[in-house]
């Protein structure tokens, strides 16, 4: 009989697999819908650089699945998932897809989104503007001191959370 161990391998393997099956299921129809009404973000996020193996579930989303991207200035340090002394540079922007399964179907979710801005902008959110765009591509609201809030108080740099540990890509 196998150990306690090998099952609970086993299962979280065929989780992941599972996990990356409903994203290669539903990413098309998520890209479409957010490209929808010609945000950039929307339109251009998928030649980003992924951050992830995967979508995995983390953080205060909602208990949604996220697949995180960074733009061309971001992606350098933002890949290295440092733990201290930096900040990202100004026009950094990472974007966030989003799912959530409910009774075995894949939803697609908002699409959120972060920019660092240049000059000082928003210093009550640490200098990001937060943004979120519905799956069919139209803004969301969002207020920026429930985003900051939330951030703010986390002691990660420059109030950045990453993938996990375990479907992070790394610059190297």
């Amino acid at each position: 009989m196998p150990s306690t161990a090998l099952w609970t391998a086993a299962l979280l393997n065929l989780q992941q697999q599972a996990v990356a099956g409903i994203y290669e299921g539903i990413k098309a129809r998520m890209a479409e819908g957010c490209a929808g009404n010609g945000d950039p973000v929307g339109a251009d996020v998928r030649s980003w650089q992924v951050t992830s193996t995967r979508p995995a579930r983390a953080g205060p989303q909602g208990g949604r699945f996220l697949q995180t991207f960074a733009n061309g200035i971001a992606a350098e340090q933002y890949l290295k998932f440092a733990d201290d002394g930096f900040t990202m540079p100004a026009g950094s922007v990472r974007a966030k897809e989003s799912f959530k399964v409910k009774n075995g179907n894949a939803v697609p979710g908002p699409r959120f989104i972060r920019t660092k801005l240049a000059g000082g902008g928003a210093p009550v959110a640490g200098g990001w503007l937060y943004a979120a765009l519905l799956p069919n591509g139209a803004g969301m609201k969002v207020r920026q001191s429930f985003c900051a809030g939330c951030r703010m108080d986390w002691e990660a740099p420059d109030s950045l959370a990453c993938p996990l540990e375990d479907v992070r890509l790394s610059s190297q």
